[in-house]
């Protein structure tokens, strides 16, 4: 059953940001939409919710269609209210004193717990942010979702419920996803469109599958492109030839067959595309400085405590060593972010039980890139971090995706993934040996966490990373240091132990989510 159909739309506001899209959503679609940032997916999105005009093309829904669409972001207005309150206030008032108790179901099935119904948005974490405006949507009882960035800020249990509800809860609602997490669209979607500013492809496959096809689809275009004009080179080197034979014999019926050719490699050429380059947001590249020692990184046996002196697990003695790309597992609040502030501080404080090797120099990105706060605009980022000088500090900003307009204006004023590339654009500028990341793949697109991924595994650079984003772990982990909890009670500490691979601990965290 069709529930809502785009025809030959498009949306244009300074360029293009699609075009001759057609689009059918059914009943039971699980639609991922994919496209680097900034290349209108909300956009998007807002058109297919009918809360944007489109530049041309036409809109049709099925009758009395209800749809939803979840925001990346929370509204000023929402903030105040309490978490049942966001929700309820999606309701009229008139629905909302008798049917309140919807709201009582949507939590209870989201799994949030009870001590957090009642606590303002402003006070709760971005994850709870996240479920506040799910729950707001689904107490509706929308036939459509729409839902932009659904895992943004939500630990892998929060995944696991997520995942568990859409295969459940709201398994009768046809979905349109928005999302960065490859494993999360994976796992939920039976259906991909790759949004392009024109000729945006849409496979009936999940995602890994419908990525392989486009691989090829884009390599089958590129090739008949490099024919295409191969021919039309060949077509003017033979209008050349008959030209100057026409011309030498004074020849009218050479002359026209060299005017022929010529229009027909002008016809080739006019008609031929170039192979699909996404306008990605830049690439991401990582330079590492090599250094003579092995252990970078020494740890000896200790216990690693909250600021208020509780304890949360104990340490072995631990090395990082040249060519290492140390992963951090672990639980929300299991201590992941402060063992790696413990490391980020023995940088700057050497007489700790944590020892870094004299000629290491560090490059650190926290998950709120609190590293750009000192800076008022890119380019002062750039020129106040290096001495590579104005023009070449220009350069490197364009490659990295800001563009020249951007880069004397604030640094508030760029979007998340941009921030993101800028913060990974210093630590190249500066070389460290040593990369200590922090969810260093939150805001980038999924053109940007690929790139990443392969610079991180160049040979000899080492890295300590915490991440949730499971496909990221398995390509550019190496070794994994997970924090395990005590077996028997949970008030007890726990303990840090390196295991050979994530994926025991993705899958009990994911079992943990879905209730399994």
């Amino acid at each position: 059953m069709s529930l809502i159909s785009l025809n030959k739309a498009a949306v244009t506001f300074a360029a293009p940001l699609f075009r001759d899209l057609s689009l059918t959503l059914n009943k039971g679609d699980r639609l991922a939409l994919i496209a680097a940032n900034g290349r209108g997916k909300s956009t998007a999105l807002a058109a297919l919710a009918g809360d944007l005009d489109l530049t041309s093309g036409t809109r049709t829904t099925a009758r009395g269609l209800r749809c939803a669409l979840v925001t990346q972001h929370v509204p000023a207005d929402l903030l105040p209210l309490s978490l049942y309150d966001a929700a309820l206030s999606a309701l009229d008032p008139t629905m909302a004193e008798y049917e309140g108790w919807r709201v009582e179901v949507a939590l209870a099935d989201l799994l949030v717990p009870f001590d957090v119904w009642h606590r303002p948005l402003s006070e709760l974490s971005g994850g709870w942010q996240r479920v506040a405006l799910l729950a707001r949507a689904w107490v509706t009882e929308p036939d459509v979702l729409l839902l932009d960035e659904p895992t943004n800020h939500l630990d892998l249990q929060r995944i696991g419920i997520l995942q568990n509800w859409l295969g459940t809860v709201a398994r009768q609602a046809a979905c349109v996803i928005v999302s960065h997490d490859r494993a999360f669209l994976q796992a939920v979607c039976n259906r991909c469109l790759f949004l392009r500013s024109e000729g945006s492809q849409d496979y009936t496959l999940p995602y890994g599958a419908a990525r392989a096809a486009l691989d090829q689809h884009d390599q089958a275009l590129a090739r008949q492109y490099d024919n295409d004009m191969a021919k039309a080179q060949q077509l003017r080197r033979q209008a050349a030839k008959l030209k100057n034979t026409g011309i030498n014999a004074g020849s009218d019926l050479l002359l026209t067959k060299t005017k022929q050719l010529s229009a027909r490699a002008d016809q080739l050429e006019g008609a031929a595309r170039p192979a699909y380059q996404d306008r990605s947001a830049g690439r991401i590249r990582l330079d590492s400085s090599t250094i003579g020692s092995r252990a970078l990184v020494t740890i000896e046996p200790q216990e690693v405590n909250k600021p208020d002196g509780t304890q949360l697990f104990r340490l072995p003695q631990l090395w990082i060593n040249r060519g290492d790309r140390v992963v951090l597992l672990g639980e929300n609040g299991a201590g992941k972010t402060t063992f790696f502030t413990q490391i980020v501080q023995a940088i700057r404080t050497p007489a700790t039980p944590i020892r870094i090797a004299p000629s290491v120099g560090a490059g650190v990105s926290t998950q709120a890139l609190d590293q750009l706060a000192q800076f008022r605009t890119p380019m002062q980022a750039v020129t106040h971090s290096t001495n590579i000088g104005d023009d070449a500090a220009r350069r490197s900003l364009a490659g990295a995706g800001i563009a020249h307009q951007q880069q004397d204006r604030g640094l508030k004023e760029l979007s998340g993934g941009q921030r993101a590339r800028l913060a990974m654009l210093l630590l190249r500028l500066s070389q460290p040996s040593l990369y200590l990341l922090d969810e260093p793949t939150n805001h980038l697109d999924i053109e940007g966490q690929e790139a990443l991924e392969v610079e991180l595994q160049a040979p000899d650079l080492t890295a300590l990373i915490v991440s949730h984003d499971r496909c990221f772990v398995r390509t550019v982990g190496t070794r994994f240091w997970q924090i395990v909890p005590h077996p028997t009670r949970a008030d007890a500490p726990g303990t840090l132990r390196e295991v050979g691979d994530p994926e025991a601990f993705f899958t009990a965290q994911m079992a943990a989510g879905s209730g399994t």
